[in-house]
């Protein structure tokens, strides 16, 4: 005698495996984990494989960053500590570079304005 198992109503299969929409399969490959960024004494960077055929690069730990000074032009700084940071003052105590932290470099204080993690370089601007 056959199993009956369901056309569109049933949450199993016919060989026993549940049904899964197609919207949960698709945010299975959206984002990914949190890369804590910290400054370090060399550059640290891990190439992910993303959805597609690109190539994200994450940041693990950064010794320079590109400050955009008061006359317009770019600057190559080296960063020393994180001063404060406005996600959470544990960063600033690990030294995690995030978006918006101030830092301290070595021709003065820099906030971070871009995802650091998920650019692969650290850019500012100086205060």
């Amino acid at each position: 005698m056959e199993n009956y198992h369901g056309a569109r109503g049933s949450t199993t299969k016919g060989t026993g495996g549940k049904r899964g929409r197609a919207a949960d399969k698709k945010l299975r490959f959206v984002g990914g984990n949190f890369t804590a960024t910290k400054v370090g004494a060399k550059e640290n960077r891990k190439l992910r494989h993303a959805r597609g055929h690109t190539i994200k690069v994450k940041l693990r730990s950064a010794k320079f960053v590109n400050v955009l000074g008061k006359d317009g032009k770019m600057k190559r700084a080296t960063l020393r500590t994180v001063l404060e940071t406005p996600d959470n003052r544990h960063y600033a105590r690990q030294n995690i570079l995030t978006k918006g932290a101030v830092v301290d470099t070595d021709i003065g204080k820099v906030k971070i304005t871009n995802r650091v993690g998920q650019d692969g370089v650290v850019n500012g601007k100086l205060l």
